[in-house]
């Protein structure tokens, strides 16, 4: 048992993907003994895994991130090509042949740093303007700017800073390129903003979710590994991890503001103290995509693990977009106890065969549960709530032809709705092309952004019920 967690945690369980052998891996799975297995921290007393579900379970999620650390710098290389050039051919109006006019003439392409350099998540979904239609006093206007903001979250900072400031006409406060003390890498973004500079009303916080070439996010998100804090829960091990949980100490309170290195958690509380303060009568909203949607809801819950009262207080609301689950059902109680009232203030939305959502597995090997209710839509974008997404677990043999199904519907529909709905819902040739992977595994593109941002935008308004009324 390594001791800064032993020392921090009383109860947990991590994996090791970058110790383990092959070896580890097999006797994992044939003997269960996770204390005798250099693949697993654990404390010493730690019982033998009898379930032969939950051995596979760790085994796999070991095994997957091995292989993505391997390739990680390949992966990322190959991300970085694939984002040069298609922003590139963007550049060249989307023509081949200014494209390579351009190469022979030497023009240059966007610097990745730049304002108008595009990640492929931006370029899957290139709307950046907020619906002018869904005014501030509209009750889907959370939902609509938090989606867009979470969408936003994986551009570079010239680039978020330039549409906040020029296309939304907002205050953009700041940046983060946080530290993961784990990973040893700065691998968790957000920004923040607020709706004006003076007298301020909103101030949302936005979180980057999973990049599609990034090997450690990725390994964020199938990590399995868990720790237990007296009292809340179960608690993800590799979300927390990505939020700034500290190595020696945990979570502390307050931790020493001179390190070198900004860790998310502390960072974005210390500068939305400073906002509040300045402005007494502002709210914030905390939101995110993906890996972003679980780091979204952690954040107040660890607000409220250190007793953050005024802060929380002020909480507008939190949105997660294909979240996926973060604890167990004891942290889901504890979650549930602060952001149910005064008010109903966590809202999850889940879009179709989203596979994101539907992970870790609920069952009684891994016990991992969503918090609350979600806000359900299919793929004609009408909504409902529901305690749990449909097919739960993602992988069943009883809803295999119904995914695929819907992929098809998808696929279709990528073709028509801009002369349906007009064209700021047209899908473009990548994304259309995203549409024909769906069809070999239908749970990959529906957790695009995409057909989120159409479901604040087209979809059946659902509004949860609210306590306070």
């Amino acid at each position: 048992m390594d001791h800064f967690h032993g020392d921090t945690f009383n109860n947990f369980m991590v994996l090791k993907p970058k110790e383990v052998s092959l070896f580890d891996l097999i006797h994992l799975l044939y003997t269960g003994d996770v204390c005798a297995n250099k693949a697993v921290d654990c404390p010493d007393d730690t019982d033998k895994i009898h379930s032969m579900w939950r051995r596979w379970a760790l085994v796999v999620s070991l095994w997957v991130q091995m292989v993505l650390l391997t390739f990680e710098t390949p992966l990322a290389m190959l991300g970085s090509a694939i984002e040069h050039w298609i922003n590139c051919f963007y550049m060249s109006g989307s023509s081949f042949k200014t494209l390579f006019a351009n190469i022979l003439k030497g023009k240059s392409c966007p610097n990745k740093d730049s304002s108008n350099f595009r990640s492929v998540i931006g370029i899957l979904d290139k709307r950046i303007d907020l619906d002018s239609r869904i005014k501030p006093d509209n009750g889907n206007y959370h939902a609509h700017l938090s989606i867009m903001a979470a969408k936003l979250a994986y551009e570079n900072e010239n680039a978020i800073k330039t549409i906040v400031t020029d296309n939304w006409k907002m205050e953009f406060l700041r940046y983060f390129n946080c530290w993961n003390e784990y990973e040893r890498e700065a691998s968790t973004q957000a920004f923040m903003f607020c709706d004006k500079p003076v007298d301020t009303n909103l101030v949302v916080v936005a979180f980057c979710g999973t990049k599609p070439f990034n090997a450690l996010m990725w390994c964020t998100d199938i990590d399995f590994s868990w720790y237990e804090i007296s009292g809340k829960g179960k608690i993800h091990g590799g979300f927390m991890k990505a939020l700034g949980l500290q190595k020696k100490t945990g979570w502390p309170k307050e931790i020493n503001h001179h390190n070198k290195h900004l860790y998310a958690y502390y960072a974005i509380r210390e500068k939305l103290r400073e906002v509040l303060n300045q402005n007494k009568n502002a709210k914030f909203l905390v939101t995110g995509h993906s890996l972003g949607g679980a780091l979204a809801i952690l954040f107040p819950s660890i607000l409220a693990l250190h007793e953050e009262d005024d802060l929380l207080k002020r909480l507008e609301g939190v949105y997660t977009f294909g979240q996926p689950r973060v604890g167990d059902h004891d942290f889901g109680k504890f979650v549930k106890g602060f952001l149910d009232e005064p008010k109903k203030r966590y809202f999850r939305f889940v879009y179709g065969n989203d596979m994101v959502p539907r992970i870790p597995f609920d069952d009684k090997t891994l016990l991992f549960k969503h918090i609350d209710d979600c806000l359900y839509y299919n793929s004609l974008y009408r909504g409902k709530v529901l305690k749990d997404q449909p097919n739960k677990n993602y992988f069943s043999l009883w809803t295999l032809v119904p995914k695929y199904f819907t992929a098809i519907i998808e696929f279709i529909r990528s073709f028509v709705i801009g002369y349906v709905k007009g064209p700021d819902y047209s899908e473009g040739w990548l994304l259309k092309f995203a549409r024909v992977f769906a069809l070999i595994i239908p749970g990959l593109t529906p957790h695009c952004p995409q057909d989120y941002v159409n479901c604040t935008r087209l979809g059946t308004p659902v509004v949860p019920h609210d306590k306070s009324n």
